[in-house]
């Protein structure tokens, strides 16, 4: 026989005192994979217990309102999702690291992890579980804590990759309620012109990754005359079932993983998830292999498209905060942006519309207002509605001169004069 939880329960009358201690420092799974019923209760009860805080990488649940810090302290690595509100009330801890860098920061214990909150379906003829729609961290968490809850959903797809055996969970919540959702965005004008000239840069045989989003599904709509395209990315969405479904994605020239698309997060809606659902095609794998240097550095023809708050004319990439306001994270731009820029017939893109506030802010600007979240010695090409500058290479003068030409029209003024000053010094 097969060793199951320690503990089972049903989501109406639980007690997380069974297994929190005051001060406990929670990891919760993110984005779709988020245990929904546990949070809820850890909202509901976490005051009671007293002390607690709680890591969550991403979130669109809703559930994580400025409210909730009434119950825990919750930190996270950017103000990403439905973090924002959070992060405007001043009650989000932001950790900034790497999507790579959080699963070692558990394992090394810099960022504490007592409890680890999980969903999973159910177990198998072994007693194993899937971890369903997250990966990333989430085995880190698991190996790392003193006690793991797992939110055992049955209307969690079973994928391939990472398990956890029924033995190393402490206590089972079992639920059977639909998983995290996120809608496809709604594609305007813009995001059509940015994937638009994004989309000239993948060729047959290119492995993609993107994030979700407007400009990602606009670009991928693009793909449908392209031939045996690979998918490595950090999340996949609804656009990689069209494209498999197209026969376009088939994996087929990747040098590792051939024939399986990989990912550390499924995040979309049903019919992404029923796509995954024991489909060896689709593999979920940690980010210490999907954000790996050494994966990636294998992966020829890599295309990688990110996006950003803000570039300045050097090529510096904020892709954080502006301003006051902090909107993104760092997330896996960093390591994406710096493999897709060093493979053999690849590229790294930043993607992003020219202006911002319904254009009343140039996004292509003379000096950052946040962080910089990507150095420019590692940018390779910025795209936006009015074309690409391609900086790799460049001298400063260069790049500022090819950056303020897809600026918005109403601050290429501007921007130029700033770029025959870069040209004046030479820096």
């Amino acid at each position: 026989m097969t060793a199951g939880p320690r503990a089972v329960a049903e989501a109406d009358g639980l007690d997380l005192a069974r297994v929190l201690r005051p001060g406990d420092r929670i990891v919760i799974g993110q984005a779709c994979g988020e245990p929904t019923t546990l949070v809820e209760a850890l909202i509901e009860q976490g005051a009671g217990i007293g002390g607690l805080s709680a890591f969550i990488a991403t979130s669109f649940s809703g559930l994580f309102t400025p409210a909730a810090a009434d119950a825990f302290a919750p930190s996270s690595m950017g103000a990403i999702g439905a973090l924002r509100p959070l992060a405007r009330a001043g009650v989000l801890g932001i950790v900034p690291c790497h999507v790579g860098q959080v699963g070692p920061l558990i394992e090394a214990g810099t960022l504490g992890c007592d409890v680890a909150f999980v969903q999973v379906s159910p177990a198998d003829a072994n007693g194993d579980h899937s971890l369903g729609l997250i990966s990333d961290h989430v085995g880190a968490a698991v190996a790392a804590a003193r006690a793991v809850v797992a939110e055992v959903n049955d209307q969690v797809p079973v994928t391939c990759g990472e398990t956890i055996p029924g033995s190393a969970i402490d206590l089972a919540v079992r639920v059977s309620r639909p998983p995290v959702e996120v809608p496809p965005a709604a594609i305007g004008p813009v995001d059509e012109a940015i994937a638009g000239h994004a989309a000239a840069y993948v060729e047959d045989g290119s492995v993609i990754q993107t994030g979700v989003g407007a400009v990602p599904d606009a670009l991928l709509r693009l793909l449908r005359d392209r031939r045996d395209l690979g998918a490595h990315s950090g999340m996949l969405g609804d656009g990689l079932v069209d494209l498999v479904e197209a026969g376009v994605v088939t994996n087929a020239r990747k040098a590792i993983d051939r024939g399986v698309s990989v990912t550390g997060a499924l995040i979309g809606s049903r019919r992404l998830y029923a796509f995954a659902d024991r489909n060896p095609a689709v593999r979920m794998r940690p980010a210490s292999y999907t954000h790996d240097a050494a994966v990636l550095a294998r992966l020829d023809r890599l295309v990688t498209i990110n996006s950003a708050v803000e570039v300045d004319l050097t090529g510096q990439v904020n892709a954080e905060q502006s301003g006051a306001a902090y909107l993104g994270g760092t997330g896996g731009q960093v390591d994406f942006v710096r493999a897709g820029a060093r493979s053999p017939g690849g590229h790294a893109i930043i993607a992003l519309p020219a202006t911002a506030r319904g254009g009343a802010v140039s996004r292509i600007t003379a000096g950052l207002s946040g962080p910089v979240t990507t150095a420019r010695s590692e940018v390779d090409v910025v795209v936006t509605e009015f074309g690409a500058a391609e900086l790799r290479g460049r001298t400063l003068a260069e790049r500022a001169r090819r950056l303020a030409a897809v600026a918005h029209p109403a601050f290429q003024d501007d921007l130029e004069r700033e770029a025959r000053a870069i040209a004046r010094r030479g820096f």
